[in-house]
């Protein structure tokens, strides 16, 4: 049987640097790369109506009920990564579609989030492009040592921050819905309400997994707790923040910045309120985008195709 594979969002047409795809030529199997997002759930279904086989990059592209539906030649879905919110798995078993994770990366996102925090700590970008236009020395930053660190989600990646936060000589705290003082304690944090985490926090970081129930985690309330001195720190997911209400936080100074990796939308359009907002550090979700990264995640897609040519599906997702 001859296959097409789409491999959606390869953004930097990196895909097949990091995995051999030409090796399923053998296989009879057609491979496209797409570089840019679809513009709409239409123009996903055209592209995709006789592709057998599809590799999603995270949740960049949404796989709901109504897709499945349209895609009756679609019977293999691989997410990289062990989860994707975008991704109706429900819908997909009862549509016949298969859906695959892959291995990823439990480093890349916790050092992207250190680093945005230093950065935005210090004013690297505002003092980098200052000094490239003759300016020397045009802000004052403040250290990291002797602040509270709010995690809120103490999940792996939380954990690593964590252990982040104490190296660099910060009080760390954290809040979650299932967290226990115990577990806190082992990940060297004290266990908070929310609404403590905010009040006492200096930094204030999100690594929850998105869902119905961890959406709009932070709101105003909690903006307004973290204060004028206070930075949010986002690399997890952007629906985890009331944007609207960020928006309003940066610009009548309810907070003292916020260094985003994610957004509501993305990738992230032309004229949004954010890009306008100040005291802000923004990266094009860049959390998973690296080399190791993106050899676990290519390369375990590569590895779930194969096992399910040979009818023997790996590292199966259920609902």
């Amino acid at each position: 049987m001859t296959h097409r594979l789409a491999i959606l969002d390869d953004y930097q047409d990196v895909a097949h640097g990091f995995a051999d795809f030409t090796a399923l030529e053998a296989e009879g199997v057609t491979v496209t790369s797409y570089r840019e997002p679809f513009t709409s759930r239409d123009a996903l279904v055209s592209a995709l109506a006789d592709t057998t086989m599809v590799i999603a990059m995270r949740e960049r592209t949404a796989f709901p009920r109504e897709v499945f539906e349209k895609l009756p030649s679609l019977e293999l879905l691989v997410t990289t990564g062990m989860a994707n919110a975008a991704i109706d798995v429900a819908a997909a078993a009862e549509h016949g579609v298969t859906v695959c994770g892959t291995p990823g990366s439990p480093t890349a996102a916790p050092e992207l989030t250190w680093a945005l925090l230093l950065a935005i700590a210090r004013h690297l970008p505002a003092e980098e492009s200052s000094l490239r236009a003759g300016t020397w020395q045009s802000t004052v930053g403040f250290e990291l040592a002797g602040k509270t660190l709010g995690i809120v989600g103490l999940g792996k990646i939380g954990r690593r921050v964590a252990a982040y936060g104490q190296a660099f000589g910060m009080d760390v705290v954290a809040s979650s819905q299932n967290l226990t003082a115990e577990a806190a304690k082992e990940a060297g944090a004290r266990l908070v309400s929310k609404e403590e985490l905010f009040t006492v926090a200096d930094v204030a970081t999100l690594h929850l997994r998105l869902s119905p129930r961890s959406e709009n985690t932070v709101g105003e309330a909690e903006l307004r707790l973290l204060g004028p001195e206070g930075i949010l720190v986002n690399t997890a997911r952007g629906p985890l923040v009331d944007q609207e209400a960020l928006v309003r936080a940066l610009n009548e100074g309810w907070i003292r910045g916020a260094a985003l990796d994610v957004f509501d939308q993305e990738p992230l359009q032309a004229g949004h309120p954010l890009l306008a907002a100040p005291n802000t550090l923004l990266s094009p979700h860049l959390g998973y985008v690296t080399q190791e990264s993106y050899r676990q995640f290519y390369g375990g897609a590569l590895e779930n195709i194969t096992a399910w040519l040979a009818g023997s599906p790996i590292r199966t997702l259920t609902a």
